[in-house]
């Protein structure tokens, strides 16, 4: 009997590769309930054209609890990936992201606990941010979990992390998913309240449940008219229009980015694999790379001529360092990432160039916002 897949946000750029994985590949029967919200996909009555033709379509929020719940009773299992997305813009629009992320999350739950439905199983897209910054490992102290950097010392341009025991610089580590949470924004805590609220009710119920924490996703139909997400769109879209990257800090901040086939790959090992029942899963590639490099490999394959500006600003809540290990999910699941960084950004730079007659000319609104909520200095 075929398998009855229901994925939440599954018109937008993650979900909608993996409706493709789990139809084309694998010959699944897949419903899609999407907000289609504005900020992702412009302002529209029907769904991208990306969309696959055999998935069947509602639009609708995770917060209408009517018809989430009749689209769970006719699933097998759910994958939870609706959300409102973007760590500065939680900041300041904070009913939309905890309504959204953690009201949604709760509907899905209390529907599972209440109602008759046959879901063997739901896999719950959470986020590196959860962690705050990184693990870390000072030459004095050890192994230290740091906390956000100061103000005052932001204000200072200095940069690096400090021991949080001794104040000697440290040495950014690989994280794993044993660290510490400490999230630094409304769209982290709703996450990290995503996941707590799931894993005490999957327990309590006896629900299988499985939780992967994506860190930076790029690809193909990532949201090229939000300003708030997607590093690597953004630079892309700068680039085709002769603009050049704009950098905060001094670029050095790493972090770990993984192509959006990757990430279906650890979803469907997630729902495949009793292993990954409830447990929590770091999903990377394990290797870091510096927004400076980031920002340098983009314009180098679009236009050389540009160069990186680095104007010394720099945001309320970001971290430093934040990497993946992901010898948790290679372990049980066998997830196994297969592109490096200059291999897959490829695919969505020849993408958005085919799209660049439907992409407005980048302009700076996300930033004067940042800065007129006080959040970019």
């Amino acid at each position: 009997m075929t398998e009855k897949v229901l994925v939440t946000g599954g018109a937008g750029f993650i979900g909608s590769h993996l409706v493709d994985k789990l139809i084309d590949q694998i010959g699944y029967e897949v419903s899609i309930i999407d907000t289609l919200e504005p900020q992702v996909h412009g302002n529209t009555d029907h769904p991208p054209d990306y969309l696959n033709k055999n998935a069947k379509f509602y639009r609708g929020s995770v917060t209408d609890y009517k018809k989430l719940e009749d689209l769970v009773g006719e699933s097998d299992v759910v994958f939870h990936l609706a959300a409102m997305v973007g760590v500065g813009q939680s900041m300041y629009k904070i009913k939309k992201y905890i309504d959204n992320n953690i009201l949604g999350l709760a509907i899905l739950f209390d529907i599972l606990v209440n109602s008759n439905h046959n879901v063997k199983k739901v896999v719950l897209a959470s986020s590196n941010t959860v962690y705050g910054e990184g693990k870390s490992h000072c030459d004095t102290c050890g192994l230290v979990f740091p906390e956000l950097r100061p103000s005052d010392q932001l204000k200072r341009k200095d940069w690096e992390i400090n021991c949080p025991k001794c104040g000697s610089k440290v040495k950014p580590l690989l994280t794993d998913e044993k660290s510490p949470c400490n999230p630094s924004s409304i769209y982290a805590y709703s996450k990290l309240a995503q996941e707590k609220i799931g894993l005490m009710i999957a327990n309590t119920y006896g629900i299988k449940m499985a939780i992967l924490r994506f860190f930076l996703v790029y690809g193909t139909r990532q949201a090229l008219s939000n300003p708030y997400t997607g590093v690597c769109s953004i630079f892309s879209t700068r680039a085709l229009y002769g603009k050049p990257p704009i950098i905060f800090e001094d670029g050095k901040q790493s972090r770990d980015f993984m192509d959006v086939k990757d990430v279906c790959q650890a979803l469907v090992l997630a729902m495949e694999k009793n292993a990954a029942n409830g447990e929590i899963f770091n999903v990377g590639t394990g290797l870091p790379i510096t927004i400076a490099e980031v920002a340098e490999i983009i314009t180098q394959k679009i236009n050389p001529n540009l160069k990186p500006t680095y104007d010394q600003h720099y945001r309320i809540g970001d971290i430093r360092h934040c990497v993946a290990d992901i010898s948790k999910i290679k372990n049980k699941l066998g997830y196994s990432p297969t592109l490096s960084f200059e291999e897959g950004i490829d695919d969505l730079i020849n993408w958005i160039k085919t799209q660049k007659k439907d992409i407005k000319e980048p302009s700076h609104k996300a930033m004067q916002e940042l800065k007129e909520k006080g959040l970019l200095k």
